[in-house]
């Protein structure tokens, strides 16, 4: 098993960059793995991958020094399993709001000999057996990513955020804003306290805080304080290449629906 660079970097208080992947075919992580981001998670709550899918975009990653993580649709001991299984070297784990739940979540991803309640059986993981050393460092290895994305987790950060074995508290600006009654108003003072209150927390507790970022704004949030932070998706990426291009024609005009965002 490769060594989790990510984990190491966040732990020396470095940046970490990478994106999100919800196209799903293995050309767009294979030609992304060429660009130098530390990571991609691909995405199972809201993106449409399914289990079979993922193992095949990873599989496409292996020319890139790129490591793969993976979002499981819920906090759920078989979702769980059968991610890492697939050879994931960490999960970003959606909706947790309580300390029963942080603890839930690094159980379910290590095994019982580090006081977790994974099962035995890595497959793909563990290179289908031929990795002798696996079941000696992947609980080392692994990287746990908590989504903080509601006003609930916020009343419970420091329980949450002080369960050993958490290395991310990650937070999902969409959902956070809405939980908080001011949705998709990202400079509003409720929001941006909470970021505050979550980057101070994290800090205290030794663990990476981390945010969904926009091309716009992504060395904004680096400069305040976060380390795991992602360029936007795959999506994003490719619209935002495509719309800069045509700009560039003569007498060419974005469409009024195109998103704002993409027109700085």
């Amino acid at each position: 098993m490769r060594r989790n660079f990510v984990k190491r970097k966040l732990k020396e208080g470095k940046p970490s960059i990478g994106t999100w992947i919800g196209i799903g075919h293995p050309d767009i992580p294979e030609i992304l793995g060429n660009l130098g981001l530390d990571w991609f998670v691909f995405d199972t709550e809201h993106g449409p991958h399914s289990i079979e899918r993922v193992q095949q975009l990873i599989q496409a990653m292996g020319a890139s020094p790129t490591l793969p993580l993976m979002r499981v649709p819920w906090n759920d001991m078989v979702l769980i399993k059968r991610a890492l299984d697939i050879g994931p070297y960490g999960l970003i784990i959606p909706w947790v709001n309580s300390k029963e739940d942080a603890e839930n979540a690094v159980k379910y991803c290590h095994y019982p000999k580090s006081g977790g309640l994974r099962g035995t059986g890595p497959r793909r993981a563990s290179n289908y057996g031929l990795d002798r050393e696996y079941f000696d460092v992947v609980d080392e290895e692994i990287l746990i990513g908590v989504q903080i994305e509601t006003e609930k987790a916020l009343k419970n950060l420091e329980d949450i955020l002080f369960v050993d074995g958490i290395d991310v508290a990650y937070v999902g600006p969409m959902d956070l804003s809405m939980s908080l009654g001011v949705f998709r108003q990202f400079s509003h003072p409720k929001f941006s306290k909470a970021l505050d209150t979550i980057i101070e927390k994290a800090k205290a507790a030794s663990v990476a805080p981390g945010i969904h970022c926009t091309i716009g704004n992504i060395n904004d949030y680096i400069e305040r304080g976060f380390q795991f932070n992602s360029l936007t998706s795959d999506t994003d990426l490719f619209l935002y290449g495509a719309i800069q291009a045509m700009k560039g024609i003569k007498g060419w005009k974005p469409l009024e629906s195109a998103p704002a965002a993409y027109l700085f």
